[in-house]
């Protein structure tokens, strides 16, 4: 402790990390003189709770820029949506590429005419983490009165609204696509 004056006291605490967290950080001085922490590993991946938010919103961001494909972690999960996304027409295809952890999903997005307008106009998702949506049989919605689908998460797998509804399987709403 340090005494500034007779009754005034300014308290430091010795527990202060003076040096730079290491293996986390490292500290690089910029034109302006000061400390910018700067990462590493460049190619680090943040960590996605909701990979199935993770991708939607992926597809979302590269439709909307027009880019002809985009980059998903592969999980099983992600791996059956996009393989229902192809079938149903909504991308051209996918293929997987990496190894280990550091697989990938490359998705080939769909445009039409010379415009390049994309085939995807909405990816909405239903259940999440926080709220689950689940539905049977009977009660699985029709998305804009069948144009659109919806991916169920069933006992048989990753479907769209009608194969549940032919194949008498309820099960979690992942999302609407149309």
């Amino acid at each position: 402790m340090k005494k500034d004056g007779p009754y005034l006291k300014k308290w430091e605490c010795p527990s202060v990390v003076s040096q730079p967290l290491r293996g986390i950080l490292n500290y690089e001085f910029g034109q302006s003189g000061q400390s910018q922490p700067y990462r590493r590993n460049s190619s680090a991946i943040m960590a996605a709770n909701d990979t199935i938010s993770d991708m939607l919103t992926r597809i979302r961001n590269a439709c909307s820029v027009r880019h002809p494909t985009t980059q998903v972690p592969t999980t099983k999960m992600t791996r059956s949506i996009a393989k229902v996304l192809q079938e149903e027409g909504f991308i051209e295809g996918f293929e997987e590429v990496g190894v280990g952890v550091q697989k990938h999903l490359i998705l080939s997005l769909k445009y039409k005419d010379k415009n390049r307008q994309p085939i995807i106009n909405t990816l909405k998702r239903v259940s999440k983490p926080g709220l689950r949506v689940y539905s049977n049989c009977n009660d699985i919605p029709r998305v804009l009165g069948g144009i659109g689908i919806a991916i169920i998460s069933t006992s048989k797998g990753i479907m769209t609204d009608r194969e549940a509804r032919k194949q008498k399987v309820g099960g979690e709403i992942l999302c609407y696509v149309w």
